[in-house]
């Protein structure tokens, strides 16, 4: 839905408001009109209910106000002196309106000074749940995520088990586009395995101010431009097209293109405008290697691999008599390697020859390794459109920025008028993965929009070995980014928590004490 038609929708809601409630305000010592105000008439509401004036905030966050609706009816009907259990369920299953029933058929006795107080056990506790979920969906919508890393696209800076903190302000926090979905989950409802949204009605793209603006080797959690996810790992054709933006899978890469970048890859390695591009001291990139060896010293390579601390996302591609292609090494293990007894070479493998799945699909001669230049858009930034240059843009301009786009022959039409150069309205990024040779990234589907990004991964919290079993002690609570080796704050952790619960514990007894 577009701006203008949500605007037409809100003022809907207002009048259906006002038909079914307006004899409740006046019954409240309120005046009709109040009861048509658009905002003012959620404040004055919360005042006829007795409760806070800050609850009309959350009537207005997205899918936060899905839980607050139905709460808000049942408390208006029992303002009212409506407080049996019929009551409650006929307001909840006809969506508020058996309030137009109360409003036109019965006596209005309004009961400004009612009590708050559950009434029992069970009220209680469904209404501290309730208040929970919805602290717990404005802090996962607005504040911060959890995310799992489900690949290996990342070794050795993430490893596929750590689960991450990830911030959603320092990018600029993103409203949820969807209005109508299952609170704090993704896609796909747990356990049941379902959709976890409507696709109707979609909110208009909103992102509030951030903290800092990506920069390159930033790592970043974004939705797949282009995906084709049902769930992870199980791919469905002609998806894409179907999953609402905020609702394509999660992935995490490292930003090493920014916007009005000129971008290479040469060999394996990124270059910008021309320059190498230097990665932070965490970063560890890794490459596959073939590997040689002499067939008469025993060697055995798993163990040897493990002492080196590659096992995870590394693995054997083949084997043959005396060579055998490792997949993911770094430069520095890879030498280290090289000097085990009986092996005669560790070479680092270069991807040779022309790749057609690789971004835009139709270069001749470039593939994973060896590709570009590619320049990345930036926002209010003008490129020409030709023959050569649409095929980067395509995509942008159809897809990610919503024209019409029309190719006939060497004529390209732009919302039906003939286009030879284009304007970006939003800003660009290339992500890659710094498993180079394990890792789907911008080289194969190109430019990550900035309406995509999701937020800043900050903090490890967990981090669980899916291969060996266990826990890993030593990335439990470390921060993502920074300079050196990462560093647990666990102890601190649990020291703290200890603390809390001590102070909390002392400070119950001084209160039986005095009472």
């Amino acid at each position: 839905m577009t701006v203008i038609q949500w605007f037409i929708f809100f003022l809907i809601v207002q009048v259906v408001h006002f038909a079914g409630t307006w004899k409740m305000y006046e019954a409240a010592g309120r005046k009709r009109w109040e009861a048509l105000v658009p905002i003012y008439n959620a404040i004055v509401l919360m005042k006829i209910i007795n409760r806070p004036t800050w609850w009309t905030i959350l009537l207005f966050i997205p899918v936060v106000n899905l839980l607050m609706f139905p709460v808000v009816w049942v408390e208006t009907l029992r303002s009212f002196g409506k407080n049996t259990t019929k009551d409650t369920l006929l307001v909840l299953f006809t969506l508020g309106f058996y309030i137009y029933y109360v409003n036109y058929t019965q006596p209005l006795q309004h009961i400004p000074d009612r009590s708050l107080a559950p009434k029992s056990k069970v009220g209680d506790t469904v209404s501290s749940l309730l208040f929970a979920v919805i602290v717990a969906t404005i802090v996962h919508g607005y504040v911060m995520q959890p995310f799992q890393i489900p690949t290996s696209s990342l070794e050795k800076t993430l490893l596929v088990g750590d689960y991450l903190f990830v911030s959603k302000f320092h990018y600029g926090a993103r409203p949820p586009m969807t209005a109508v979905a299952f609170p704090m989950v993704h896609d796909t409802i747990p356990l049941v395995n379902k959709k976890s949204y409507s696709k109707w009605p979609q909110y208009p793209y909103f992102r509030f101010p951030a903290l800092q603006k990506i920069e390159r080797n930033d790592i970043v959690v974004f939705n797949w431009p282009v995906d084709t996810v049902y769930k992870f790992f199980d791919r469905t054709s002609g998806l894409r097209a179907e999953k609402p933006l905020d609702k394509k899978s999660n992935y995490v890469k490292r930003c090493v293109g920014i916007p009005g970048d000129n971008l290479e890859v040469k060999d394996g390695y990124v270059y910008i405008d021309g320059k190498k591009l230097v990665l932070p001291d965490r970063a560890k990139p890794q490459y596959r290697y073939h590997v040689t060896y002499d067939g008469k010293t025993p060697i055995n390579f798993e163990q040897v691999l493990r002492n080196l601390d590659v096992t995870d996302g590394a693995g054997f591609i083949n084997n043959s008599r005396d060579t055998l292609a490792i997949a993911a090494l770094t430069e520095a293990r890879a030498a280290q390697l090289a000097k085990v007894p009986g092996i005669t070479s560790v070479t680092r493998y270069v991807i040779k020859g022309a790749d057609p799945s690789v971004f835009p699909q139709n270069n001749a001669g470039w593939n994973a390794d060896n590709m570009g230049p590619i320049h990345i858009p930036k926002a209010g930034e003008t490129v020409p459109l030709n023959a050569q240059t649409l095929p980067f843009y395509k995509m942008i301009i159809s897809d990610y920025e919503h024209n019409d786009l029309k190719v006939a022959g060497n004529e390209i039409r732009i919302n039906g008028k003939v286009a030879n150069s284009y304007t970006f309205q939003q800003d660009y990024y290339w992500m890659m993965g710094d498993n180079r040779h394990n890792s789907e990234d911008s080289r194969f589907w190109g430019f990550v929009p900035a309406d995509h990004v999701v937020g800043k991964p900050v903090f490890i919290w967990l981090s669980r070995d899916l291969v060996n079993g266990g826990i890993r002690w030593d990335r439990m609570f470390t921060t993502v980014g920074g300079d050196g080796e990462p560093v647990s704050y666990f102890k601190f952790f649990l020291i703290a928590l200890a603390a809390y619960f001590g102070i909390t514990y002392f400070m119950g007894k001084r209160k039986d004490a005095k009472s």
